[in-house]
């Protein structure tokens, strides 16, 4: 399997990233904002450490702003590692019914 799978699978693996990811979904947060969407429930320095994990899989952008950071999901790699899945575990239903890899953008 692709490193890349793997690195992707064991960023969303987790719940707390995910709850992330959907907090930076189609929006630009600053880490406060995400502790505030998750109400309190993690704190910045948890948050924080997610947001490396989910970076360094690629899973998303950053935008730094004087000293604040922010994110946002990169839906466009979601999308291909999402591909990939589905062509590595499902590639009947990949080859008729999936866009190819090399079309997603």
């Amino acid at each position: 399997m692709d490193a890349n799978l793997i690195t992707f699978a064991k960023a969303v693996a987790d719940e707390t990233r995910q709850q992330i990811m959907t907090c930076l979904c189609c929006e630009w947060c600053s880490v406060g904002d995400v502790v505030d969407q998750l109400g309190g429930k993690v704190n910045q320095p948890t948050v924080s450490h997610h947001l490396k994990t989910l970076q360094e899989a690629g899973l998303v952008e950053v935008r730094q702003e004087g000293r604040q950071r922010f994110y946002t999901l990169n839906q466009s790699r979601i999308t291909m590692c999402c591909g990939m899945l589905v062509q590595q575990f499902a590639p009947e239903y990949a080859a008729s019914n999936i866009i190819p890899l090399d079309q997603v953008t």
